[in-house]
């Protein structure tokens, strides 16, 4: 029941990335049709992330009171909703508008479908399912980078925001009817208010930074990859194309990555080794001719290990303060996603290379490190080499 469930789970988050990429597929005609800087693009793709700042905490607080398929089901309307509305924007505040009405359906999508599967598998193959989960991030993004552009072509820069509402609404009612929770869940509703130990603090905190340095690097690799490759002659669609086998690729290398960890442990090995990989791909990227290659390496290697680190916090804390501390996981993430787009765009449009925004993402990539050795820390297992299984 629990994989059939996943499965369901995976699917319709799978709207969130195809929701996502709008913006970053489409910023050149936004940036003729309203007069955008690639500030201003960055500063949109922040604001997908912007409400989970002020509203992850109040999220994981309401969760004590409302169901988790009700959340979701809200969320995926709200991500519906918000795109609905940036295609039919005639000025540039009225896609913001929409942009961050997407994005308080994007937080609460985001903390309860990770909630759902911390539930049902929470001691049992808890890794390799947040990585299958996760996964889906990157497919609805492959989506949106294979489809966005070419819609956007054919049918003009509203149509991808068209596209990817009609899939959140289409999943909305998958979850609304088909979703069952597990029944030996503690209940977490009503009561007693039950807080975070001061552990639970330290890991959530570790964990959540952990994950928001990761998406920040892969966001902004998602955002100026593909210019770097127009930099060296690629057609915009072929460079989205080729960006795009990264994202193909890492929704298999994910779930491998996921099944290593579950059977030998070595979790801070394995994030040591593939963000390498990641790094290594990043500056292979700008070279003339390596981006297919490049491409292969970040999806096969640098990005593989997305729901190991994910898996960390469902392993922080008790299901009782499962919600709340989710509330406080986002809450950090979403800071950390909300602030480097902009960054990302400010340093293109300071220096005229859309290569410079690689190299942050290089030092977000490298910082993954130390805060998944300090979460083995604060756990009491040994730092390297063969921990614990997750």
């Amino acid at each position: 029941m629990r994989w059939r469930i996943l499965g369901l789970l995976f699917l319709a988050r799978v709207g969130l990335g195809f929701q996502f990429q709008t913006v970053a597929s489409v910023g050149d005609d936004l940036i003729i049709a309203f007069g955008f800087n690639y500030a201003d693009i960055g500063f949109l793709i922040g604001l997908f992330m912007a409400p989970g700042l002020f509203l992850a905490l109040p999220a994981g607080y309401w969760g004590r009171y409302v169901s988790d398929r009700v959340m979701v089901v809200v969320g995926l309307s709200a991500l519906a909703a918000g795109g609905a509305a940036s295609s039919l924007a005639t000025e540039s505040w009225a896609i913001g508008m929409g942009r961050v009405f997407a994005g308080v359906g994007f937080l609460f999508t985001t903390l309860f479908f990770t909630k759902m599967v911390a539930d049902w598998f929470e001691g049992r193959e808890i890794a390799t399912a947040m990585s299958i989960l996760v996964m889906s991030w990157p497919f609805g993004i492959a989506m949106g980078q294979v489809s966005h552009a070419w819609f956007a072509q054919t049918y003009g820069w509203q149509v991808p925001f068209q596209a990817a509402s009609a899939y959140c609404l289409m999943a909305a009612v998958g979850v609304f009817l088909l979703y069952r929770p597990p029944h030996d869940l503690p209940d977490a509703t009503g009561g007693a208010r039950v807080a975070l130990t001061g552990q639970e603090w330290r890991l959530m905190l570790c964990a959540a930074a952990a994950w928001g340095v990761f998406n920040a690097a892969y966001v902004t690799y998602l955002a100026f990859a593909p210019k770097v490759l127009e930099g060296h002659g690629q057609t915009a669609i072929a460079a989205a194309g080729i960006i795009s086998i990264g994202s193909w690729i890492m929704i298999f290398s994910g779930a491998a990555c996921g099944q290593v960890v579950d059977r030998f442990g070595g979790r801070n090995i394995v994030l040591a080794v593939c963000m390498g990989g990641a790094i290594a791909a990043l500056l292979l990227l700008g070279l003339p001719g390596a981006g297919v290659g490049a491409s292969i390496l970040f999806g096969l290697i640098g990005m593989a290990p997305a729901g190991v680190i994910m898996a960390m916090a469902g392993q922080a804390m008790r299901p009782q303060v499962r919600a709340f501390g989710m509330g406080v996981f986002f809450t950090v993430y979403y800071a950390i996603m909300w602030i480097t787009p902009p960054v990302a765009g400010a340093i293109v449009d300071a220096t005229g290379n859309p290569q410079g925004p690689l190299w942050l993402a290089i030092i977000l990539f490298a910082v993954v490190v130390p805060f998944g050795i300090a979460f083995q820390f604060f756990k009491g297992a040994p730092v390297m080499g063969k921990e614990r299984k997750v």
